[in-house]
């Protein structure tokens, strides 16, 4: 089983490279947005993986962390991003 954990956190770190590229590349701040989310998720999914190699519960933690900074990441991009002046509220 630990040459299973160890592929999938391969194949999850090459998604990560992939998604590289849409941060850079990204049309727009939307898709941007998503690849930094991607990186959040899959980040963590890889610390478990590792974790559940190890039989380590500080890498559950650091996936927790992961995990965490991956959500205020977004908020902070998306409060810089998208400034509150631009946003049309509807009405009832």
């Amino acid at each position: 089983m630990t040459a299973f954990f160890t592929a999938a956190a391969a194949f999850l770190f090459l998604t990560m490279i992939a998604g590289l590229w849409r941060v850079f590349q990204g049309p727009d701040p939307g898709d941007r947005l998503m690849a930094v989310q991607l990186f959040g998720t899959t980040a963590a999914a890889i610390m478990l993986l590792l974790a559940e190699n190890d039989e380590g519960a500080g890498l559950r933690f650091l996936a927790l962390v992961f995990a965490a900074l991956a959500v205020v990441v977004v908020v902070a991009y998306v409060r810089l991003a998208w400034p509150e002046d631009s946003v049309e509220e509807e009405g009832p």
